[in-house]
């Protein structure tokens, strides 16, 4: 797949890095020369410097035969910009644009963009952490039959199994993050308290689940 990030700080070197892992054809465009040094010293993706908006710029970057764009500078407005441009005129099919002032969240998903917002997403992941052992639905399924929530170990859970946290939803545990690191359940896998499980369950399950863990 042939890739265009826009912007080289912190979050564009990153995803810049990992497409380019993944195998990837990546060009990143940047203002400034001096962004490229937040890339990995291995990193063998394009680099352009100049305008992001200069369409001789884009012609360079080849965003006529791109299959994906990612805007991630910290200005929202060249953020939303650009994905207009690649959208509506060059008919990129896979366009992600970053969120930088929460307040202009909105906008951006006015113009149809696939948002992420680091700033939105880290505070609500923070506060759900903080909350301790309530389940936090993340994704339904269907119309709402199933849903896919996370969970953070209570201290009074610390010992117990994977088999157990499933049988008192019932619930299917996909996932197990312990300390950064994520990992595959197995049956008699004993629970942590902080573990943060990943698990799929009913609104029922997930009802009976709260009442279990407190």
């Amino acid at each position: 797949m042939n890739v265009i990030v826009v912007g080289c700080g912190r979050v564009g070197a990153e995803l810049a890095y990992r497409l380019y892992v993944s195998g990837h054809h990546v060009t990143v465009i940047d203002r400034s020369q001096e962004a490229f040094k937040n890339l990995p010293p291995d990193f063998r993706g394009r680099t352009l410097e100049g305008d992001v908006l200069s369409e001789a710029m884009l012609h360079r970057a080849g965003i006529e035969g791109a299959d994906a764009l990612a805007s991630v500078t910290n200005s929202d407005s060249l953020n939303g910009v650009m994905g207009r441009v690649a959208s509506t005129v060059y008919r990129i099919p896979h366009i992600a644009v970053r969120n930088y002032d929460p307040r202009w969240r909105t906008l951006l998903e006015t113009f149809g963009h696939q948002v992420v917002g680091s700033s939105s997403w880290g505070a609500q992941r923070m506060e759900e952490l903080l909350e301790g052992g309530a389940v936090h639905p993340l994704v339904s399924a269907g119309n709402g039959e199933v849903e896919i929530c996370d969970l953070v170990v209570p201290s009074s859970w610390s010992g117990k199994t994977v088999q157990e946290l499933a049988a008192a939803g019932p619930a299917v545990v996909a996932a197990i993050t312990r300390a950064g690191r994520g990992m595959m359940p197995k049956p008699d896998m004993a629970l942590q308290a902080g573990d943060l499980v990943h698990i799929s369950t009913t609104p029922d399950g997930m009802n009976a689940l709260c009442q279990q863990l407190g």
